[in-house]
């Protein structure tokens, strides 16, 4: 008789009993009352930024194309002395943090917009649109000659612009629309809150993503539907990429020295986005998402200012309390995007398709491994 040796068995993953949270419709972050009020209220007043954001940044893309110095661009083409002396006086929304959103996009890439504005015809379309742009324009058209990608990434840039404010005019309804059904009682718990954000998710999924300029009464298509964009796929999963994910790292808190090596030479290894961020530094030189916290904290709804105000230092430290809350709502957010993303249904009965569920968590339970998981646990 011949004995065999039991099959081994595969050590459990250190995160799974998050994969089995993600798997049972339940959230990378505790379901608990306060955790509810935190995550919805931030959310509200993010969801009033965003829009701001939004409005701005498909401003800039349709009214400021190929306008190299745009010093109203902040000003949605409604440029006043009351307007600029607030501006002048910093009583504002800080734009500069949906470009520097914007920008991260850009420069970490990823999804079929990327691998499209690197194509011929995307390259095109762009032609024709700077082609008519400069016609009039004789100090452009030299620079144009001299450097002939300058001003096709330059348009690179505005299509980042225009795609990255749909992408929010959607998320800023959401929320909005996430913090009604909160004081209407028809949500209550984390799970519920992450499955209304999934719902919302999964029904804009295929919208399309599409850009055009308009230049002397003639609309010059960039990102054309034809090219097949839409807001999931080619916006919203490379914005979780290099906003959650990756992000910059932040002037002040690292090194640029390259003797230094505090910033790997592997984009794909960075990790200081919202998920690994240290609420701490929030309001040191350098640090964008400060940016973020100083517009939310306007727009708190008076439940989560007074929770603040109960808590600790009160509003003396509000900012570092809206970073801890906005790290915690982005959890479910990245919770409602990973089930959505899931290749086969969570219930799924069918081996094959469990395994590959299982993987494709595991796959990203190991990206979360250093980030801020355990201290939301608290």
């Amino acid at each position: 008789m011949t004995k065999t040796l039991p099959l081994a068995k595969s050590n459990p993953h250190p995160l799974e009993p998050f994969i089995q949270k993600l798997l049972g419709a339940e959230a990378l972050l505790p379901d608990s009352e306060t955790n509810v009020l935190e995550v919805v209220g931030i959310l509200k007043s993010y969801g009033v930024v965003l829009d701001a954001y939004s409005k701005n940044l498909i401003y800039i893309a349709d009214h400021q194309f190929l306008v190299l110095f745009p010093f109203f661009k902040y000003f949605n083409g409604r440029v006043t002395l009351p307007q600029l002396l607030r501006h002048w006086w910093h009583d504002r929304i800080n734009f500069e943090y949906a470009e520097y959103c914007m920008k991260t996009m850009l420069w970490h890439g990823g999804g079929k917009m990327d691998e499209y504005l690197d194509s011929d015809d995307f390259l095109r379309h762009c032609q024709a649109a700077v082609a008519a742009k400069i016609k009039t324009n004789l100090p452009i058209r030299v620079l144009d000659s001299l450097f002939p990608d300058f001003l096709p990434e330059q348009v690179r840039q505005l299509a980042y612009y225009s795609a990255l404010g749909q992408f929010w005019r959607v998320m800023s309804d959401l929320f909005i629309d996430l913090s009604d059904a909160y004081d209407g009682v028809r949500v209550q718990t984390i799970p519920e809150v992450v499955a209304f954000i999934k719902a919302g998710l999964v029904a804009a999924a295929a919208n399309p993503i599409a850009y055009a300029v308009e230049i002397d009464g003639t609309s010059y298509e960039l990102l054309p539907k034809s090219a097949g964009l839409t807001f999931l796929m080619d916006v919203a999963v490379p914005y979780v990429e290099a906003v959650f994910f990756r992000g910059t790292p932040f002037l002040g808190t690292v090194s640029y020295n390259a003797q230094a090596n505090q910033i790997s030479v592997d984009q794909g290894r960075f990790d200081y986005g919202a998920l690994y961020a240290d609420p701490l530094p929030v309001g040191g030189a350098g640090i964008p998402p400060t940016l973020l916290m100083q517009d939310m904290r306007h727009y708190l709804p008076d439940y989560l200012t007074a929770f603040y105000q109960s808590s600790g230092r009160g509003l003396d430290d509000v900012r570092v309390k809206i970073c801890q809350s906005f790290q915690k709502s982005m959890f479910c957010v990245t919770s409602a995007s990973l089930q959505g993303l899931l290749p086969h249904p969570a219930d799924t009965q069918d081996p094959r398709e469990r395994a590959t569920n299982h993987a494709f968590l595991a796959g990203w339970m190991d990206r979360l491994a250093t980030s801020r998981l355990d201290v939301v646990q608290l």
